[in-house]
């Protein structure tokens, strides 16, 4: 073999390395942000499982002070039902089911807030200490849930400018990964709540 000739291998074997690194490398950098996102989203679904099943403990508590507030215990607990039955598998983070889940979580928070407001009238209901301790924790998990959307936001911010970014968003559409969405805020959230005494 010639002199030229094993430059012209050396040559294409470098290109072929330095191909298989860049492409594998990013390859490998997508799987791991996807992988980011979704444990990520798993803290989210964590945090909202907490707060389900503080509830039942919640609303037992309250039933026996405030019998006559069954329509607002009875909102409570469909609300429960309606977000604990809405999940979402990570690998199908769309829009669709993502604003899905968004509205029944709002809904409950809803009707929580409803349930915290009534249950000013009840003093002895205040004064118990089950209810004080499921209140506090309620509005640690609420603290919690905050805390992992803004890190699911962050998370999906950065899967989202690996992929999109040039020359990746190019193998991004080949090897199958597509932008995820992110939390957004609830309809009406930038509007400072009315506070009437």
């Amino acid at each position: 073999m010639t002199k030229t000739n094993w430059i012209i291998i050396g040559v294409s074997a470098f290109l072929m390395i330095v191909m298989y690194q860049f492409f594998a490398g990013s390859y490998n950098q997508m799987v791991k942000a996807d992988q980011e996102v979704k444990a990520q989203w798993a803290n989210v679904e964590t945090s909202y499982q907490r707060r389900a099943d503080l509830i039942p403990n919640l609303v037992s508590t309250v039933k026996g002070y405030a019998e006559h507030e069954k329509s607002t215990l009875t909102e409570v607990i469909e609300a429960r039902s309606k977000a604990t039955s809405i999940n979402i598998d990570a690998n199908n983070l769309n829009a669709e089911t993502f604003s899905k889940f968004q509205e029944a979580q709002a809904g409950l928070t809803q009707a929580l807030s409803k349930l915290m407001v009534v249950m000013e009238k009840y003093p002895d209901l205040k004064a118990n200490q089950n209810f004080l301790e499921l209140q506090a924790q309620l509005e640690g998990t609420e603290n919690r849930i905050s805390v992992e959307r803004r890190k699911f936001n962050e998370v999906v911010k950065l899967y989202n400018n690996t992929i999109l970014g040039f020359p990746k968003n190019l193998l991004a559409n080949m090897y199958g990964f597509s932008q995820k969405e992110f939390f957004a805020s609830e309809a009406g959230a930038e509007k400072a709540p009315k506070v009437e005494f």
